[in-house]
C-alpha cells in the first residue's frame, strides 16, 4: 500500500497515511485538529540503486564510459 502526504486545510498540518489507491483522494481527518477537509500533497521522492547498471554521478548510466547516454556505450 503506498503512503500519501496530506496538508490541513484548517491547522497546516503535513501529515502521511499509508492508504490504498482506492482510497487516496477520499476524505481524512486531520491527526492534529481532526478537520476531515486535508488535501492530497504532491509528494517528492528519491529513488537509490547500487551495482551494475547504477547511475554513476558523472551522469551516465554506467560506471565504464564516460558518455551520457547510452545509446552511445558499447556495454548495450
Amino acid at each position: 500500500m503506498p503512503i500519501y502526504e496530506y496538508i490541513c486545510q484548517d491547522c497546516h498540518t503535513r501529515f502521511e497515511a499509508r492508504r490504498a489507491m482506492s482510497d487516496a483522494d477520499r476524505p481524512i481527518a486531520c491527526p492534529k485538529c481532526g478537520a476531515a477537509n486535508p488535501r492530497r500533497a504532491i509528494s517528492r521522492f528519491f529513488a537509490s540503486v547500487s551495482g551494475e547498471g547504477a547511475v554513476a554521478g558523472s551522469g551516465s548510466s554506467c560506471g565504464t564510459c564516460s558518455s551520457s547516454s547510452c545509446a552511445s556505450c558499447g556495454k548495450n
